[in-house]
């Protein structure tokens, strides 16, 4: 069983993370893929006169200051354009595949956050108005029963609070959940840097291998979201899931260069 995260960076190349997903689904891994959408939300939300603010937490995560309209802009981005473009492109080569979203089922659910501790110009203040949440619970019977039908379920946030409203959520994180709940061999997450780079933006820096152990030490290497993937990957080994593994989704075979442990490798 496998999960693999595509990023929502700049610089990746769907068509080719898409051929390589393609392979293993015709080689019958059963799969599920999970992506994000934050460089095109960000590219939409601009043109479109609203341009994005962004929060950074007391401990160092950053996050999009989601309101009302941000949250619209950003479903009809990951929803629609960027996660039936997926789906398009796996039908394509011959894959079953099927998009939806964590609202759907519900796939996810979560509680929404009542209040986010920002720093600001070296003050923190409270937001309590933000559209964000966390994953708590995954439908993990609905997707099996995809998996076992064939499919390879394709999923993008927002997902469903507890409340009933949509509410924006990580997609690192909600792939670790998912694969927790899946009972996941492996979570590859695919970005646009070759893995924890020691020196970052050096590719020559990257950390082939990081212990369970070592993830605090290595978050202080990690510079922008490779934090949150390190959560992530925490939040997934503490689900149960075996490896982890952080990998480039910019060359030739990504997932299955990843799964031979090219990247970061954390176990």
């Amino acid at each position: 069983m496998l999960v693999v995260k595509i990023g929502g960076s700049e610089g990746i190349d769907p068509e080719v993370v898409c051929d390589d997903i393609a392979a293993l689904a015709r080689d019958r891994v059963p799969l599920v893929v999970v992506h994000g959408g934050s460089h095109q939300t960000t590219e939409v939300a601009t043109a479109l006169g609203h341009p994005p603010q962004f929060l950074k937490s007391p401990s160092g995560y950053t996050s999009r200051r989601t309101d009302r309209r941000t949250l619209e802009i950003f479903k009809m981005v990951c929803c629609g354009l960027l996660n039936k473009g997926i789906v398009e492109r796996l039908q394509r080569r011959g894959i079953r595949a099927i998009g939806l979203s964590g609202v759907d089922g519900p796939i996810w659910e979560g509680r929404r956050k009542d209040a986010i501790r920002a720093v600001e110009n070296g003050r923190t203040r409270v937001v309590r108005d933000d559209l964000t949440g966390t994953v708590e619970r995954v439908n993990a019977a609905l997707l099996g029963m995809l998996l076992d039908a064939g499919y390879v379920p394709v999923l993008t946030p927002p997902a469903l609070a507890y409340t009933g409203e949509a509410v924006n959520v990580d997609a690192d994180r909600a792939a670790a959940a998912t694969a927790a709940a899946l009972g996941a061999d492996d979570l590859v997450i695919l970005s646009n840097v070759a893995g924890l780079l020691r020196e970052f933006p050096d590719p020559t820096s990257l950390v082939a291998r990081v212990r369970r152990d070592e993830l605090e030490q290595a978050s202080e290497y990690a510079q922008g979201r490779m934090r949150i993937k390190l959560l992530g990957a925490r939040e997934a080994l503490e689900g149960g899931v075996p490896r982890v593994v952080l990998g480039d989704a910019r060359i030739e075979r990504p997932v299955s260069r990843a799964l031979a442990g090219q990247g970061t490798v954390v176990a």
